[in-house]
């Protein structure tokens, strides 16, 4: 019985917040669509201006589950611009909460509406977000041989042309650096070798596409590149190994005390634009990367260890930063689930939104 309480108590943990989560998403779909359709006859800028600031509703949302309901502490190493800039930013990817901590810090510099994602193609299937991160800007690429850099390209400049703020994020590694895959490691150690770059071991070889065709289509338009690291502390097994990094449930579950982040700002002028010496700046960070990790896991001094080197800075978001948008979702999709027409609205939205993304993301170029 005891026993049956803990689980049941530890599976609320993420359910509660996933419910809230997936159940404000089709009402915020109605009001962006709201939005969409009454900015058809505007300049293409208002409509950018009023997405980023819906979009910056519903993340607050999601940051106010991420940061304040699991009490995460953040730890970051460096001067993160108070101001906003145009950049893109580069981080080592090791679980789906990555694409969170970029919330983490963009919200800090108030730019939390201009955050958009390079993710790969399979996670256009999201039902409703995998659409909609289409349509704010986000780019879905293949890997590979069947990478198209021309309509990544064409994004980018599309967006360029209406004068929206970059806030690009590109994990370059392609893949989820995981310990449990020894094969995919050891795959990944194989092409930096066979290419004539030094071997990682605690991320992946970066891949350079889209961080290319990203820089050189948006140089103009950058003011830097944001050079990011994250180490999730407690991700160590019993032999004292490096261990998975946690999921979102797991994250959600609090099972992650705190996060640290290194930052790195590089200006954009110091980013080569020949694609060879580009492909072997990108590596050159990612060996950065990788000396931070090794002194973060095996560091010799036990006082250095789990740490990033130098002083880091706990910053903590205010309550005020996220509650205000969970009210007000809370408080749009509440009176809706109370009457019958409006549970059909909602559950004919989920249904068609999601039909509606998957025909759209599909039969665009």
């Amino acid at each position: 019985m005891l026993l049956s309480l803990v689980v049941h108590t530890h599976s609320l943990r993420y359910w509660l917040p996933a419910a809230v989560m997936m159940g404000t998403a089709p009402v915020y779909l109605l009001t962006w669509a709201a939005w969409r359709l009454l900015s058809m006859l505007l300049p293409a800028r208002l409509y950018h201006i009023m997405d980023d600031r819906l979009y910056t509703i519903y993340q607050s949302v999601v940051l106010f589950f991420f940061e304040s309901y699991t009490g995460v502490e953040i730890v970051i190493y460096g001067d993160l611009p108070e101001e906003k800039e145009n950049m893109i930013y580069l981080s080592n990817h090791q679980c789906t909460v990555d694409w969170i901590i970029a919330d983490m810090l963009a919200i800090r510099q108030n730019a939390l509406g201009h955050v958009r994602y390079v993710l790969k193609d399979g996670l256009k299937w999201l039902p409703l977000y995998g659409w909609y991160f289409s349509q704010h800007g986000g780019i879905y690429v293949k890997r590979s041989a069947k990478f198209n850099e021309k309509a990544m390209a064409n994004k980018l400049r599309q967006q360029i042309e209406v004068g929206t703020p970059a806030y690009l994020v590109i994990f370059p590694e392609g893949t989820r650096y995981n310990p449990d895959n020894p094969q995919v490691i050891a795959a990944s150690q194989a092409y930096a070798c066979k290419e004539g770059l030094p071997e990682l071991r605690h991320t992946m070889s970066p891949r350079v596409k889209a961080t290319r065709v990203a820089i050189n289509t948006m140089r103009d338009h950058l003011d830097a590149v944001y050079d990011i690291t994250v180490a999730y502390e407690g991700t160590i097994n019993s032999n004292g190994h490096r261990a998975t990094a946690p999921s979102m449930p797991e994250f959600l579950c609090r099972e992650c005390p705190r996060i640290h982040i290194f930052f790195a700002r590089v200006d954009v002028k110091e980013v080569p634009e020949e694609a060879i010496f580009l492909k072997r700046w990108l590596h050159e960070r990612f060996e950065l990367k990788d000396k931070l990790l090794k002194e973060f896991y095996e560091a010799e001094d036990e006082q250095k260890r789990y740490k990033f080197p130098g002083e880091g800075r706990s910053s903590q978001l205010s309550l005020m930063r996220t509650l205000p948008s969970l009210l007000f979702l809370g408080g749009l999709t509440v009176p809706l689930l109370l009457t019958e027409s409006g549970r059909k609205i909602y559950m004919k939205t989920w249904i068609y939104g999601t039909l509606v993304g998957w025909l759209w993301v599909n039969i665009r170029p």
